[in-house]
């Protein structure tokens, strides 16, 4: 194969992929606003509850759980409430998030808490969740009783298992934890990222496409390892990409402290003075992060190969992520559906490159 024709190969993956998310993100987009209420207090809860499902987003999620549950068996119809279930109670998490992390930008736009205060914000993102139950009820009414808890299972520990994933990181920064190894950044987006980003969807739809038969072992191992590889590819994003295509605001995860594997390796890293550096911005709150300093973390992330280190790490586990995907979905049936999923692993590393 020449270089060009592997380049036209990545290029027609990317555009592939794009391509479905973006089928799947409108659908989402459109069952989601017919799903939320629109009427009082608009102003103050329904009209803020609105924002973020009505800005265009990836839909990874959802489309995730639309193909493996038809790989599996499922009919779409089975399965479009269940994902847009998932989809709302992501954007009740990204609404928490943004709170928590005092986040000024959420997909190119300001966050709810910047533009509406913190109580509409909360108030906002705890509809959104019970508003998800709510679809998620009515979605599985469709399902025999037995299957139907099953999801409902899967919903709860998804849940149990984020809110560890961010309590965990919660108290890196609030007890200012520094010293830290890429195995335990690892377990925390385990927790916090892949579970219901990546793990969550793919359980979902097998065990309806499969009516409860699948074997759930091989998609949370490559769940996991597709899903970590999809955060580090953001954590690099926010140091290394720009507002335009990222969505939300650049060198944010350093302002706030969040222990990224970028960052893990660079307080490993350093010596002397520049540790000095790196352990007094740690030891600050983000108010007390002047720019000047985040901007000299920035610089000594490139001086000790800390992005590149990041880069090639995230490699090795997409390639591990390729092995544990034809595990995954060996009784998959061939179609579409599953030459999507097959193209997300080039499709993240080629982001990248």
């Amino acid at each position: 194969m020449t270089a060009d024709s592997d380049t036209s190969d990545r290029a027609g993956q990317i555009e592939h992929v794009e391509g479905r998310l973006h089928e799947i993100a409108r659908l989402v987009r459109n069952s989601m606003l017919d799903a939320l209420p629109d009427g009082e207090p608009h102003r103050w809860l329904y009209g803020p509850i609105r924002e973020y499902p009505g800005r265009p987003g990836k839909a990874l999620r959802p489309a995730l759980c639309l193909s493996a549950g038809r790989v599996f068996g499922a009919e779409a119809d089975a399965l479009l409430g269940i994902s847009v279930a998932i989809e709302l109670l992501h954007n009740a998490f990204l609404v928490h998030d943004d709170i928590v992390d005092g986040s000024e930008m959420r997909r190119g736009r300001p966050t709810l808490a910047a533009t509406y205060g913190l109580g509409t914000a909360l108030n906002a993102g705890d509809g959104l969740a019970m508003i998800a139950g709510q679809v998620l009820r009515k979605a599985t009414r469709r399902l025999d009783r037995q299957l139907a808890d099953l999801v409902w299972a899967e919903f709860d520990t998804m849940a149990m298992r984020t809110l560890e994933g961010q309590a965990t990181e919660i108290g890196w920064q609030r007890d200012k934890v520094v010293d830290l190894r890429p195995e335990d950044y690892l377990e925390l987006i385990m927790h916090k990222t892949c579970w219901y980003t990546t793990i969550h969807p793919l359980r979902v739809g097998a065990i309806v496409g499969s009516g409860g038969t699948v074997d759930l072992g091989p998609l949370v191992r490559f769940g996991f390892h597709f899903g970590a590889a999809f955060q580090i590819r953001d954590d690099l994003l926010n140091l290394i990409g720009d507002e335009t295509t990222y969505g939300k605001e650049i060198l944010g995860d350093l302002y706030e402290g969040k222990r990224t594997l970028p960052l893990v390796h660079l307080v490993s890293a350093t010596s002397g003075a520049d540790r000095d550096v790196v352990r007094d911005y740690l030891a600050r709150s983000r108010g007390e992060r002047s720019e000047e300093l985040v901007t000299t973390i920035r610089a000594l992330m490139d001086d000790y190969g800390s992005i590149e280190f990041t880069r090639q790490y995230a490699e090795g586990i997409l390639l591990v992520a390729e092995d544990y995907f034809e595990q995954a979905f060996a009784d998959a049936t061939p179609g579409p559906d599953l030459d999507f999923l097959r193209s997300l692993v080039p499709y993240v590393w080629s982001r990248w490159r």
